[in-house]
């Protein structure tokens, strides 16, 4: 029996070993975990933009766009009543240095409401060098962060040249917030940890569990286990704990007279008013082709502008399927954008002649990409709603956008 056995084990750690060599580094963080239905039916970012792909340490990043809150937000999580804007980084290799949501300061959270547009704009500062994958992100409170679209960004230059300089409200000057008070963290460690350590080394030096347990149970154990001596320690480490205490807080108390604790208020923002609802789209039917990879919408849509209108983008979960047979819309997409967020294969639609002045017309649109299935929103087909949302992207002939919100259930098909 040994033999094979011997034989099953090492075939087993060869299959480890030959799967090992295809491992490669995680790339960006996880943003694809998160279910469609919170990609698609929540936060729908657009216009995002950075200012730049290649920086170095020290150097300066500014992230734009906007977000427009889903009106059919999903009952299964929390509405985004506090929120607060932030980005997803792959761990602290930015330093945020401002953010802003309709131009005010988001230091603290806020609130957000549902079918309404907001803009933003995060500010950050490169701090590690590498090739990190950059998202704006907003933290809705009992849901968790919900990302919008993300770009990989090429930093370089050495993590030691890094400074982070400050001016605190009283005049006084930082010159590297990163290593401010860092001595001084390391000075109350290693006291707390001698202290912690000779009260270890003390008693380890005694009767451990089994001697200890053995004299309780033969009643022996008076004077034995702890000694007058014992008493005398443990009464002078209690008076070192509580002066310690006592000192430290005297200390900082002259050495920072002044301080804010950390804040845990909430900043007002001022409603905006509702987006446009010029253009009325109706889905009719809404079918996810799965062997095809491909979505597609019946809708029925209605013009209440003064001037004809065209369809161009189709944009759900930060994917964006454009129709680059229509010049506004092809100019719409920058070419620095993420070239993994925009479908090759473009949007199909079956007739997207001008649509006039209070003109209603069916039209069928086919959003087709591998992208349904490498950013992982075919499970949508597995919930017990199978709902999505997106934004319909319209251009009049003076090549102004409008936007509309459009969503409901949606049927996967298995047979082309």
């Amino acid at each position: 029996m040994r033999q094979p056995l011997k034989r099953w084990v090492v075939l087993a750690v060869l299959t480890v070993c030959a799967l090992a060599v295809g491992v490669t580094d995680a790339n960006a963080h996880g943003e694809r975990a998160q279910e469609p239905f919170l990609r698609t039916r929540t936060l729908h970012w657009y216009d995002v933009a950075w200012s730049t792909d290649k920086m170095n340490v020290n150097d300066e990043i500014v992230v734009t766009g906007k977000v427009r809150v889903y009106d059919d937000w999903p009952v299964n999580i929390p509405e985004p009543t506090t929120v607060h804007l932030g980005n997803a980084t792959p761990g602290p290799v930015f330093v945020r240095k401002a953010s802003y949501l309709n131009g005010v300061p988001m230091i603290q959270s806020s609130g957000l409401e549902l079918n309404r547009e907001y803009e933003f704009r995060i500010v950050l500062q490169a701090r590690v060098p590498g090739r990190h994958h950059v998202h704006p992100m907003i933290n809705v409170k009992d849901a968790g962060g919900l990302v919008g679209p993300g770009k990989w960004i090429e930093v370089g230059g050495s993590w030691d040249d890094f400074k982070y300089p400050v001016t605190t409200l009283t005049g006084a000057k930082i010159e590297n917030l990163e290593t401010f008070g860092v001595g001084n963290v390391v000075f109350w460690h290693l006291m707390w940890a001698a202290l912690v350590v000779f009260w270890l080394l003390w008693w380890l030096a005694r009767p451990l569990l089994l001697p200890r347990n053995i004299l309780v149970r033969s009643g022996t154990g008076e004077g034995l286990l702890v000694t007058r001596t014992d008493t005398i320690v443990a009464a002078a480490v209690l008076v070192a704990t509580v002066a310690l205490v006592i000192i430290g807080y005297y200390w900082a108390e002259s050495a920072y007279p002044r301080t804010i604790p950390l804040q845990a208020g909430r900043v007002k923002l001022e409603v905006p008013p509702p987006p446009e609802n010029k253009i009325k789209v109706n889905i009719e039917r809404a079918t996810y082709d799965v062997p095809g990879r491909s979505m597609r919408l019946a809708l029925k849509v209605t013009n209440n502008l003064d001037r004809p209108v065209q369809i161009g983008e189709f944009a759900t979960a930060n994917l964006r399927f454009v129709d680059f047979a229509l010049a506004a819309a092809a100019a719409g997409v920058s070419p620095s954008y993420p070239k993994e967020l925009v479908a090759r294969s473009g949007l199909k639609i079956d007739n997207n002649a001008p649509l006039n002045p209070g003109e209603s017309r069916a039209v069928k649109l086919e959003a087709t990409d591998v992208a349904w299935e490498v950013e992982r929103l075919t499970s949508f087909i597995n919930d017990p709603d199978s709902q999505f949302g997106a934004l319909l992207f319209f251009y009049d002939n003076g090549q102004a956008r409008h936007i509309a919100t459009i969503g409901g259930p949606i049927v996967p098909t298995f047979v082309r």
